[in-house]
C-alpha cells in the first residue's frame, strides 16, 4: 500500500532510489523487483513498520519529506535516541538551498523532540543532490564504504584452509578480537561522537552477538592445532532479503584479524566462498572502508568485483 501523499515525490526520486538496493549491481536480479523492495517501493510504504516516521517541511511550493526510523536497540544501548535517515523525497527542481534549509530543519526537529540525539544515513554515491544538501546543512561525512561481490562461485577452486564455527563459549573472546583490531576509518571510530572506548565496546558487543544471537548464520575461526584463535569472520545468509528477491545471497558482516593470525583474512574469505559454493548460493558480498587496502588485495586475489560506493553521514545534538 502506497502512502498517498508520497506518490509524486517518490516518482521524482525513482532514478536515485534505484541505487538504494544493496544489490543493484547484481545483474542477475530483477531491477524492478529491487526497486519495489528497497527503492521506490520502500519509500512509498514508509511508516508501515515500527519506528518509521516522516517529517515534512514546506516553504512556498517546495515540499520535502524526510523518511527516518528510530532504532530501538541502538537507542537503548547508547542511552540516546538514535535515528537512521533512509532518504529525502523532493521534486527535481528543488534547489540546493531549499534542500539544505530543510535538512537543517530536520536536525532541529530531532533536537526539539529529544534534546540529545544521534542520526546517521547511508547514502549511495549516486545520490549526489542529497549528499550535497546534507553536507550543506552540517551533516558530516564519517565513512566511505566500498562493496565488492563474487557471483562466479562455480569457479571457486582456491586451496582449502582448516576452519570451524565459533563456539558459544567463545563469544566474549570474539568480541575482544573485534575491539582490539581497531580501524580508525570505520564509522564508529571515525565519528568523534562515539569516542574510541565506546566504539570499541560497541564493536565488541556486535561481534559477540554474531556468535550468540541471530545476526550471523555462522562465524568462522581458524582450526589449526596449536594456533591461537585471533581472527574471525561472521557471515549472514540474508534470509529476509534472499526471500524477497528469490535469490540466495550471503554477506560478510564483520571480520577481524589479530597479530597471532596474520594472513588469515584471505583464508577466512576463501573458506566463505567455498561455503557459498557448497550451499548453492548465487553471490557473496563484502563491504569495507574505501581506505582498507588490505581488504582490496584480498578481493583481487579471490576474484571479487567492485559493486558500489556509499557514504555514511551523521549529525547529533547535545
Amino acid at each position: 500500500m502506497v502512502t498517498p501523499e508520497l506518490g509524486h515525490l517518490v516518482a521524482a526520486r525513482a532514478a536515485e532510489l534505484a541505487y538504494y538496493s544493496p544489490y543493484y549491481f547484481l545483474r542477475q536480479l530483477s531491477g524492478e523487483l529491487q526497486q519495489q523492495v528497497f527503492g521506490t517501493g520502500a519509500a512509498a510504504r514508509w511508516k508501515q513498520k515500527a519506528g518509521q516516521e516522516i517529517h515534512c517541511t514546506s516553504t512556498g511550493s517546495v515540499d520535502i519529506r524526510w523518511l527516518f526510523q528510530q532504532l530501538a536497540w541502538d537507542t537503548e544501548y547508547f542511552g540516546t535516541p538514535v535515528f537512521r535517515l533512509f532518504t529525502g523525497l523532493f521534486a527535481a527542481q528543488t534547489t540546493l538551498e531549499a534542500l539544505a534549509e530543510s535538512a537543517t530543519a530536520l536536525r532541529h526537529h530531532f533536537a526539539a523532540r529529544k534534546g540529545a540525539f544521534y542520526a546517521f544515513s547511508i547514502v549511495p554515491a549516486e545520490d549526489i543532490r542529497l549528499l550535497q544538501g546534507l553536507t550543506t546543512a552540517g551533516w558530516r561525512l564519517v565513512e566511505t564504504r566500498t562493496t565488492f561481490y563474487h557471483d562466479q562461485l562455480h569457479d571457486v577452486d582456491f586451496p582449502r584452509y582448516p576452519v570451524r564455527p565459533a563456539r558459544l563459549d567463545e563469544a566474549t573472546h570474539i568480541g575482544q578480537i573485534a575491539a582490539a583490531a581497531r580501524n580508525p576509518y570505520d564509522r564508529f571510530h571515525a565519528d568523534a561522537w562515539f569516542g574510541a572506548a565506546r566504539a570499541d565496546a560497541y564493536l565488541a558487543r556486535y561481534a559477540e552477538n554474531t556468535v550468540t544471537g541471530t545476526l550471523a548464520a555462522t562465524v568462522l575461526v581458524p582450526d589449526v592445532p596449536g594456533l591461537a584463535v585471533d581472527s574471525f569472520l561472521a557471515i549472514s545468509d540474508l534470509p529476509e532479503d534472499s526471500s524477497a528477491l528469490q535469490a540466495k545471497i550471503s554477506r560478510v558482516l564483520l571480520t577481524a584479524v589479530g597479530p597471532a593470525n596474520r594472513g588469515w583474512h584471505t583464508k577466512l574469505v576463501a573458506e566463505t566462498l567455498h561455503r557459498a559454493r557448497l550451499l548453492g548460493l548465487e553471490a557473496v558480498l563484502m563491504t569495507t572502508q574505501a581506505t582498507n587496502h588490505a581488504v582490496f588485495r584480498t578481493c583481487e586475489k579471490l576474484g571479487f568485483r567492485f559493486g558500489a560506493t556509499t557514504h555514511v553521514m551523521a549529525c547529533h545534538g547535545h
